[in-house]
């Protein structure tokens, strides 16, 4: 061996000997040299015998689900966001910020926003390859702005857009408008989930006619075999109690009027929305928290006539129930 190379060694060597030491110094109490553990449930690392704490809040780089076997782990280990089916490339792509500043916040030169501006507009090009993209594009957000509008949750959302999805898979858009199976997949969402919306207020934040959501949808429901159960009266009573500000006494009052009213057999072949209305208007008149006709008619979106003729036949339903 030449001189070189044994001078090489030796330095290489002593680099790895102070690697060493060093990996040591971190596993030894600094106060007693006592052995260190590091606690994952505080962020700790702590000296076993002093109890001295050497470092504190912990960053922890591990994920934050708990797996017990390799499979559930294989299926809970994702990198980036969650996949969404409210997105058309449920996403999977990339977004590049409007914002013309750099990861410092310093604002761009010019040349840098026209080449950000090409990107941004080749981006969007990629992301929507073909027609059928396009469609699912608009469609889901279509679906995402009316159901802001409605105050509809997320997983409302999501429903809608699985079945708008199934919808275009199954080839069911032909001859009908995006919009309005857009529309429709909402509407029938809403009632799978138990927090419906009336066909009123859907025709209101929607840009498609009323007759045309109705048609559509029993068309959706029935081609793809959905299982929406008939809206129940009293899923309508909370949203409506809330908006006209009443108490808990009249929503209760309002449950129990409309139980009455399904056993009499009351209920059968009249609008749900009409019930909840008039079992609202009548359970704060019996808790002496009175509203009138036109505040109940203006929240639930239906006309007062409607509202005396099912108040009047919630009351003799209430009145014929055996003491």
């Amino acid at each position: 061996m030449t001189d070189t190379t044994i001078r090489r060694h030796e330095r290489t060597s002593e680099r790895e000997e102070s690697t060493d030491e060093q990996a040591n110094e971190e596993l030894v109490c600094p106060e007693c040299g006592g052995k260190l553990a590091s606690d994952s449930e505080r962020g700790e690392t702590v000296c076993t015998e002093c109890g001295l704490v050497v470092e504190e809040d912990e960053i922890d780089p591990g994920p934050e689900w708990r797996a017990f076997d390799s499979k559930e782990k294989d299926q809970k280990s994702r990198v980036g966001a969650p996949t969404t089916n409210m997105m058309h490339d449920k996403g999977l792509s990339t977004n590049i910020g409007w914002q013309d500043k750099d990861a410092y916040g310093n604002s761009l030169s010019s040349r840098q926003r026209e080449k950000m501006q090409r990107l941004r507009t080749w981006n969007e090009r990629f992301r929507t390859r073909d027609s059928k993209e396009r469609n699912l594009k608009q469609a889901l957000g279509e679906i995402d702005r009316m159901a802001s509008a409605l105050g509809l949750p997320e997983s409302v959302r999501e429903t809608a857009s699985v079945i708008y999805r199934r919808a275009l898979d199954e080839n069911l858009l032909p001859g009908r408008s995006i919009e309005g199976v857009a529309t429709s997949s909402l509407y029938a969402a809403a009632r799978q989930a138990g927090t419906p919306r009336s066909l009123d207020e859907i025709n209101g934040v929607s840009r498609v006619e009323k007759d045309e959501i109705a048609r559509t949808y029993r068309y959706v429901v029935r081609e793809l075999g959905l299982e929406v159960a008939p809206a129940d009266p009293e899923s309508y009573v909370p949203r409506f109690a809330s908006d006209l500000e009443l108490s808990e006494e009249v929503e209760r009052r309002a449950r129990e009027l409309l139980s009455t009213a399904k056993r009499q057999g009351v209920h059968s072949g009249k609008s749900p929305v009409g019930l909840a209305a008039a079992a609202v208007y009548a359970a704060s008149l019996l808790s002496n928290e009175k509203v009138t006709q036109n505040e109940v008619s203006e929240v639930a979106n239906i006309s007062e006539v409607t509202i005396r003729n099912r108040y009047h036949e919630l009351l003799e339903a209430e009145d014929d129930v055996p003491a």
